[in-house]
Parts: structure tokens; sequence; C-alpha cells
């Protein structure tokens, strides 16, 4: 695995990284776009209007987003959905439950591997563009979840991943080490910029590939 630098308004750099790991063969180390950001600063904001973007274009993108559930304006879990499909299940809820429990979260790993694990599983094998929102201690309970990643990371397709801000495990280790200083920083100031600089230079790639 080896991680694309993002910088905004120069696009030449990602475009030809990208468009070199679309043409490895399957199996081999492709090329990763990682995002951060602390809570509520807009990552899955990012993914999602990059998702939406390259599908209008044409582009096959699978994975998976997670997204709050909300009732009465709180904040009650989380729903993971398959960005191919539409299909969602729950990630995790407040409340009591036999799954790990993450702060007040109780995570639903049935929900996830049915539903996110599936998504990346057929990703790797179907889409153009693989996309995970996100790698987060919820879906890291998930040995399936961490599987499945490695196999989006060693496709040799593009990735886009979403890393959580602070959360430790040797998968986010992996990729935080390996990407070192590419990882970028999303905020509510560069968010919009950010999702259409990116799909902009995944389009010109995968034109080239």
């Amino acid at each position: 695995m080896s991680c694309v630098r993002i910088k905004m308004g120069t696009e030449a750099r990602v475009v030809e990284a990208l468009s070199r790991s679309r043409t490895r063969p399957q199996g081999g180390l492709g090329k990763v776009v990682a995002l951060t950001g602390p809570p509520r600063s807009g990552k899955t904001t990012v993914m999602v209007r990059l998702v939406n973007g390259l599908r209008t274009k044409g582009v096959m993108v699978g994975g998976m987003i997670t997204s709050e559930l909300t009732e009465g304006g709180s904040r009650t879990g989380f729903r993971v959905t398959d960005v191919s499909t539409g299909r969602s299940g729950t990630l995790a809820k407040v409340g009591p439950g036999d799954g790990p429990r993450i702060g007040k979260y109780v995570v639903d790993r049935a929900g996830l591997e049915d539903v996110g694990v599936v998504a990346i599983r057929n990703a790797v094998e179907r889409s153009e563009v693989i996309a995970i929102d996100e790698l987060g201690p919820m879906e890291l309970t998930s040995q399936a979840f961490v599987e499945a990643v490695e196999a989006a990371l060693s496709s040799g397709k593009p990735v886009v991943l979403t890393l959580h801000w602070r959360a430790t495990h040797p998968l986010l280790d992996r990729v935080r080490g390996e990407c070192r200083g590419e990882i970028m920083t999303v905020s509510p100031s560069n968010r919009t910029e950010l999702a259409e600089d990116l799909e902009s230079q995944i389009m010109q790639a995968l034109s080239k590939g």
C-alpha cells in the first residue's frame, strides 16, 4: 500500500499516481487517498459528495458510508450504507446489547458485516473505485471488516478511505505509518473544495487508465 498526496490545485502528481494504481494487476499494492479530521469536520460529507459526483459521471464506485442515527435531534447511533445498492444496516446504537461497547454505543457486528463488509468485498470484485468510511473503533471490532479493508488496499484499485481522528489499531497504524504526511485533514472550510478537487483528480486518472 502507498498513499497519494492530495494537494489542492496541483493535480498532476495525484492523477499520475492513481493512474498507475489502476493498471496494477489484482493483488498488487494500490494507491490510497486517506482523509481524517475530528468528529463532524466533514469527512463523510466529502466522501458522499465524491461518490455521488463520480457516479453521475458513470464511474462504478463501491464500498460503504457511515452516517448518524438521530431521534428528537439527539444522536442515538450509526448506520452503515452500501454505496452501490443503497442497502443499509445498523452499525451501533445507544443502549443495552451483546456487542462490543464503544463509549455509550453497542456495536452491531451483524449489521456491519452483512452490509458494510459485503459492500467492500463486492467493490473489490466489481468497482473501479473503492470508498470506505470509516476506519474507526466501531468498525475495527470486526475481524471480517479488517480483512475486507486489507483486500481493498491490496486490490490495485484506487481506494478512498477516512480514518478516525485518534483511534489506534494495527490496521490504522499501518495506514498512518505508510501515508505519513500524506493524510489530508478535512475541515468545514475545505471540505467542499476537497471533494471537487478529488473528484476531478480521480476522473482524470481513470481516463488515463
